[in-house]
């Protein structure tokens, strides 16, 4: 099993690779806007999951600038489960201006969230 998934991430990362989608185009002005919106954004994510991939790309095509932080690294999972409550990515985190965090996960959800940010700051 763990061969097949193996192989089926790298498959899923070359795809990405090869059919990467293209960034949309903004002035500097709206693009600076944008990234001092999603600079308190984080996703949590792993490299090969297919859900994952499915946001980075929706990141890519909206021309989003969010951290990325891979759960295999570090302690970077057991914070996802103590923060956020589950071990699930992908899983978008918000930190708010008074201090705390909203945990957002589906990949659906996180999408239609980043592409209304996006709308807001056009």
């Amino acid at each position: 099993m763990a061969v097949i998934r193996f192989i089926l991430g790298r498959l899923i990362l070359l795809f990405n690779f090869i059919f990467s989608p293209k960034s949309v185009q903004r002035d500097s002005d709206s693009q600076q806007k944008l990234d001092q919106t999603t600079d308190s954004f984080s996703l949590y994510q792993l490299n090969a999951c297919p859900f994952c991939v499915k946001v980075r790309r929706a990141m890519k095509r909206q021309g989003l600038n969010i951290k990325l932080v891979d759960i295999k690294q570090d302690d970077n999972l057991q914070h996802l489960i103590e923060s956020g409550g589950k071990r699930t990515v992908p899983c978008l985190r918000i930190d708010n201006q008074d201090g705390s965090s909203q945990w957002m996960y589906e990949s659906s959800a996180i999408i239609k969230y980043l592409d209304d940010v996006a709308a807001k700051a056009a």
